[in-house]
């Protein structure tokens, strides 16, 4: 059974998706999204600074535009099983056709302006932590005064970390002490999938809440719970709940394995997650497309 899965924040780089526009149908839905988000960001995307495709009302729509152009682009996209890293997941149920394009883009647009904000209430941020199980990365969190949760899991013996700065730094410490490898502050302007997220979840439930969401082309096992949902109403309860909880990516992962996926392919900028998936489970075929 095939899978695909999407990227999140941090896979965009400059150049993404420029090739694609040689395509005419590709090219509308470049134009499209320009009209949608009421600034070129094709502009930005093809030939950017980095500074410039860092901008989170900026990264967040231009990783969506190149995954969901991908998915669109291809003739192999006939998914059984799709997921999403973090933003990515609005590339997956879009792809899934559980939303219009449109309104995909305008909930990620919504999203990151969200996060941009609550980012700003408070000074906080992320640290990879490699090298320890995930049971010795919650304790240690638990026992830090402050707010320090798990954020990404990634990989086995890859974990990420999210919440008030000096929180994180404390952990950051203690989990070198108690042997990770590595614990390394992040070059991140907020503590994503943390609680400090709550003032952006409030916000995107409401947009979330008033869009159409349809019934997905197939399962999409989401980032709350690593587990496969067609309703649309729970769906959309889990796409709110995403944004203050951990990404389970590792967990997701092994179940949609367990349920029968046996080659995933990545679509959209970068290849992170195919390599994520190899260190998962290395029997299975991975692979990651940026162009047709």
């Amino acid at each position: 059974m095939k899978a695909f899965v999407f990227p999140g924040q941090g896979a965009q780089f400059t150049g993404m998706g420029k090739d694609l526009y040689n395509s005419p149908e590709a090219k509308r839905r470049f134009d499209q999204a320009n009209d949608v988000l009421g600034f070129k960001i094709t502009s930005i995307m093809f030939e950017g600074s980095e500074a410039e495709l860092k901008q989170t009302k900026v990264t967040q729509p231009a990783v969506f535009i190149h995954s969901v152009i991908m998915a669109e682009s291809i003739t192999d996209f006939i998914p059984d099983m799709l997921a999403g890293h973090s933003l990515g997941e609005f590339s997956a149920l879009t792809a899934a056709k559980t939303m219009s394009f449109e309104s995909g883009l305008r909930l990620v647009a919504a999203r990151a302006l969200a996060m941009q904000e609550a980012c700003e209430t408070q000074e906080s941020t992320m640290a990879a932590v490699l090298g320890l199980d995930d049971t010795t990365v919650e304790e240690i969190c638990a026992e830090i005064d402050g707010v320090v949760v798990p954020a990404n899991y990634n990989c086995p013996g890859q974990l990420v970390i999210s919440g008030a700065k000096y929180a994180v730094e404390k952990a950051c410490e203690k989990l070198k002490a108690a042997g990770a490898k590595r614990a390394l502050m992040l070059p991140v302007g907020g503590a994503f999938h943390s609680p400090l997220m709550d003032p952006a979840r409030i916000k995107l439930e409401e947009a979330i809440n008033s869009t159409k969401f349809d019934q997905p082309i197939c399962p999409v096992y989401q980032n709350v719970d690593a587990n496969p949902y067609t309703d649309p109403e729970t769906i959309k309860q889990n796409l709110i709940k995403q944004l203050t909880a951990p990404v389970r990516w590792t967990q997701s992962i092994q179940n949609m394995i367990a349920n029968g996926a046996d080659a995933f392919v990545e679509l959209g900028p970068g290849n992170v997650l195919q390599g994520l998936i190899k260190k998962i489970n290395k029997n299975v075929a991975a692979e990651s497309r940026q162009s047709i």
